[in-house]
């Protein structure tokens, strides 16, 4: 009997041995993840750093969010940046930065009839990603001299994806007199990859003109690229002086065959067909002009 006795009492010290030890586990004090001891009503600043920069209060394991001293509730943009602050001007991002290239489109030899000239379409820009300088300049010398020659200044602004506003001034050089003209129209690509340049044209002594122009590239290989296009010209009143009529004036359709030994660069051969009409193709007569003919071209196109 008495050794009974002693065993019971083993077993109900250990049974209390074991409560204490549960007890003390799950006090709040030992256990870190009751929150209710926690202190969610402080609004004031976060407890001073301690002698390594820490901002945390270890003893209650409360989070800290950093405020600005003078916004209250607003975090700090500058915490943990190690003393760094954010220049109050906007960071220049890159298409804040001016940017410009060079296209030299056509530049190439023309044979037609036993006759040779050089004919040459070129266009520059600079400036921003919506807005820059365009410079275009389109014409053919023969035998030493200037026929005809187009050179626009336009300001471009973008409207929309792939599409460009443009307005400047254009002036015409070559036979006859020099015309200026102001210049309005877009220009950008088209659905199904066309290139397309659309442009009014207001000048002295009530003239008008509409240029439209269009292109594209067919991949024939990753290298070796076939460009048809077409240009024509329409004037709102004849020039006699320099060899217009009114109506459609011409229009310019050819091929060129392209490869591209760098993307930069690229030699061709191609074939074109150049035709007037109305009072153009009859002063172009009376000059003992063809008002129709074909041509063989050959050349490259450079970009940088």
């Amino acid at each position: 009997m008495r050794t009974i006795i002693h065993a019971l009492a083993v077993l109900a010290l250990a049974f209390g041995m074991t409560t204490v030890h549960a007890q003390e586990a799950t006090s709040p004090a030992t256990n870190p993840m009751d929150h209710s001891h926690m202190d969610h009503g402080s609004t004031g600043q976060p407890p001073a750093a301690d002698s390594g920069g820490s901002t945390h209060d270890h003893g209650t394991q409360r989070a800290v969010t950093p405020l600005d001293e003078t916004n209250t509730g607003l975090r700090d943009p500058h915490a943990y940046s190690g003393g760094h602050e954010l220049d109050p001007v906007r960071p220049h991002l890159a298409d804040d930065h001016p940017i410009g290239s060079f296209l030299a489109d056509k530049l190439e030899a023309v044979h037609s009839d036993g006759n040779t000239s050089a004919a040459y379409d070129l266009q520059a820009w600079y400036g921003w990603t919506y807005d820059r300088a365009v410079l275009k300049a389109e014409g053919s010398i023969a035998s030493g001299t200037l026929e005809e020659a187009r050179t626009e200044l336009l300001w471009s602004h973008a409207i929309a994806t792939f599409w460009d506003a443009q307005t400047g001034v254009r002036h015409d050089a070559g036979e006859g007199p020099d015309r200026k003209w102001l210049s309005f129209g877009v220009q950008g690509l088209a659905p199904y990859w066309f290139e397309i340049e659309a442009a009014g044209y207001v000048g002295e002594e009530g003239r008008t003109a509409l240029r439209l122009h269009a292109s594209y590239e067919l991949l024939l290989t990753q290298k070796l690229i076939l460009q048809p296009r077409i240009e024509a010209n329409v004037y709102g009143k004849a020039d006699a002086e320099r060899g217009l009529g009114s109506g459609l004036s011409d229009v310019i359709a050819g091929l060129r065959l392209r490869y591209e030994i760098r993307r930069e660069f690229a030699p061709y051969l191609g074939i074109e067909y150049a035709a007037k009409f109305g009072g153009t193709a009859d002063f172009a007569r009376a000059a003992d002009h063809d008002p129709r003919e074909t041509r063989a071209v050959a050349g490259f196109r450079f970009w940088f």
